[in-house]
């Protein structure tokens, strides 16, 4: 988003709201008389080539989004680190204008008829770090890291309600995420580990074993390291990689249970890294 720095808001006493095409004060489009005046326009410092052509490519951006006949398309806001939807909502082309000035993921209520940034009240924003456009340019993607819970009812994501359980007249749970196959595995790790204060019932855990047992499960984790380098230094095939590569994982991710680390908390760590080099980083460490 650092490309998009050049653009700034601005608040206006008009009533109108009024979006200005970058690169073109002089020409502009109403959006919505009941909004409050909020421009989008260049910045009043000298210009550069560079600043006029990033101007000129968001004028373009905007222009190419395929607007339904309400000037709306479908917004997704998505965690960039967890890969959870978080919500979806309607975006026009001044909250997609707004959102790449502010970073804050911005739609539009079309029961207000009005723009609303997420978190205004609540102060659970989502930190928007990327915007993507699908294949036929008719719904966008906010990645971002949202502030706190995105729900209203103070779930993490909106999606929480499991058709198959609604089938089976099962009640809602709100801890009941929406999850992709690593986060399961932290939270059914996350529930072994809650359960070690109860009594034990039905079989003996593995996973509670190596909660308890923190000499066995350093043991495991070297062990298994090891095994996933001789799938490399004995040419072995690619399905015994991915075997003992989920060995590691999950003996891993034991361990950050135990020291209470979360998954997301690695993923952010990572990116963090992507535009650094390994050897500062490394270096960086002391």
């Amino acid at each position: 988003m650092a490309a998009f720095h050049c653009i700034q808001a601005l608040r206006v006493p008009s009533r109108t709201h009024v979006f200005f095409p970058i690169g073109d004060q002089n020409r502009y489009n109403i959006i919505n008389k009941k909004q409050r005046g909020f421009l989008v326009f260049a910045s009043a410092d000298k210009k550069s080539d560079k600043e006029i052509y990033l101007k000129s490519k968001v004028e373009t951006l905007l222009d190419s989004v395929k607007w339904d006949d309400k000037g709306l398309a479908v917004g997704i806001a998505q965690n960039i680190d967890t890969g959870a939807v978080l919500m979806q909502g309607f975006v026009n082309s001044d909250a997609l204008a707004t959102t790449i000035s502010s970073q804050k993921a911005t739609f539009y209520s079309r029961s207000r008829s009005a723009l609303w940034t997420k978190g205004e009240t609540s102060k659970n924003f989502i930190n928007v770090h990327d915007i993507y456009l699908d294949c036929d340019r008719d719904s966008i993607i906010y990645l971002g890291k949202p502030d706190g819970p995105t729900c209203h009812t103070g779930s993490e994501t909106c999606y929480y309600t499991s058709v198959p359980d609604l089938l089976e007249n099962k009640q809602v749970d709100g801890n009941k995420l929406a999850l992709t196959t690593l986060y399961s595995l932290e939270t059914i790790i996350s529930e072994r580990k809650a359960e070690l204060a109860l009594p034990q019932i039905g079989k003996p855990s593995w996973t509670k074993r190596l909660l308890l047992d923190h000499d066995l499960l350093c043991l495991k984790i070297r062990e298994e390291a090891d095994e996933l380098c001789r799938t490399l230094e004995d040419n072995e095939d690619q399905a015994r990689t991915a075997d003992e590569m989920g060995d590691v994982l999950y003996h891993a991710m034991v361990l950050m249970a135990v020291k209470g680390v979360k998954i997301e908390e690695v993923l952010e760590v990572l990116r963090k890294r992507f535009f650094q080099s390994g050897i500062e980083e490394k270096r960086s460490r002391g």
